[in-house]
Order: structure tokens, then sequence, then C-alpha cells
């Protein structure tokens, strides 16, 4: 009612004054149009759910990451504190093993290689049962001794365990002793004792 009754006093002048009739059709629409307008580009209530989603999105992600730091920390301690709790245990069965009376030449004192031969052959079965028998079940290792000039390799091995027990990607720790190996009654050359222990559910 009151649009239709302004654009008939502005027909009526528009003859008159055509510049002053307008600028009062402008002056009369404008408010009308500046709150229509408003309503839909008051992006405010747009916005802020987006900035919610963006701050959720960012903070899961930043857990994310600090978990995956966290994890591997934890496993890098654990892998380090297996090799320092288990070396001194693989240096004392070595030690141990240097001076095992099964690998022992019967009057040197030195390792023998013809018992060498025998303990890791299979004709071994009782000697390594022995050989084994006089350490802690806890310990899951195998023995390996070579000569300094890496012509002569042993590898000892208990007879009761997996096959896949003493496997390469096995997690491990090792631990040498210098020893004499007398080849023959004529001939002694040095070698290496080592002993590997392979982790197990228990250690």
């Amino acid at each position: 009612m009151f649009i239709s009754d302004l654009l008939e006093d502005l027909l009526e002048e528009l003859p008159k004054n055509l510049f002053t009739a307008v600028g009062r059709l402008k002056a009369a629409i404008k408010p009308e149009k500046q709150t229509f307008v408003s309503m839909f580009r008051d992006e405010k209530g747009v916005i802020e759910p987006h900035a919610d989603l963006l701050s959720v999105a960012l903070a899961v992600i930043g857990f994310m990451v600090f978990a995956a730091l966290m994890s591997q920390t934890y496993f890098g301690y654990e892998d380090r504190s297996f090799a320092l709790e288990n070396y001194e245990s693989a240096s004392l069965l070595a030690e141990s093993l240097a001076d095992d009376p099964i690998l022992m030449a019967e009057s040197s004192g030195l390792l023998s290689a013809v018992a060498l031969d025998t303990v890791s052959g299979p004709e071994g079965v009782s000697e390594r049962a022995r050989l084994f028998a006089a350490f802690s079940g806890n310990y899951r290792f195998l023995v390996e001794i070579r000569t300094g000039d890496g012509q002569w390799h042993w590898r000892i091995a208990p007879d009761h365990a997996e096959p896949e027990a003493f496997a390469d990607g096995q997690e491990k720790v090792a631990a040498s002793v210098p020893v004499v190996i007398e080849l023959n009654p004529a001939e002694s050359v040095p070698g290496i004792l080592t002993v590997v222990i392979y982790k197990t559910a228990w250690i």
C-alpha cells in the first residue's frame, strides 16, 4: 500500500522534475534492498561450523602424530633394553662354553676341532644335549666357533628348538670371546667363540 502510493506520487512528479523523482525512488527502495541482502550474506553462521571442524581435524592429526612418535620411542627403547639386559648373559655363557670339557682337547686345554666336529655334527646328539642342559632353559641360544682366518666354522644349536627359532629376522644379541683351537696335535690357531641369544616371550 505504501509503495503503490509512493509510486503514484512519483509518477505525478515525473514530468515536473525527473531527477528528483528518481532520487526519491532510490531512497525509498534502498533500505528494503539492504535488509533483504543482509539476510542471505551474513556468513557468520556458515563459517563457524567449518572453523570448528578444522580445529577438530588439526587436533586429531596432532594426536596421531604424537601417538606414532611415542610408539616408535617405546619400541626403540624395548629393543635397546633387550640388548643391554642380555649382553652380559651372552658374555657369561661364552666364557663358560670356552672352558666346557665337552669342547676341550684332552691334553692341551684348548678347544678341539675334533670335538667341535662331533658336537656340531649329526652324531653329536648326546653331546649337544649335555652341553645345553648345563645352562638355563630360559635362554634360547646357539654357539658359533670359527678360526681367525675364517677357514673353519662350527655352529652348535639345540636339537629341540623349532626350525624357525634361529631365523635371520629374529631379534638377538651376541657376545664373543677369543679362543685357541687345536686343529691337530701339531697345529693350533686363534679363533672366536660367539654366543647368540635370541629373544623369546619370557626375555
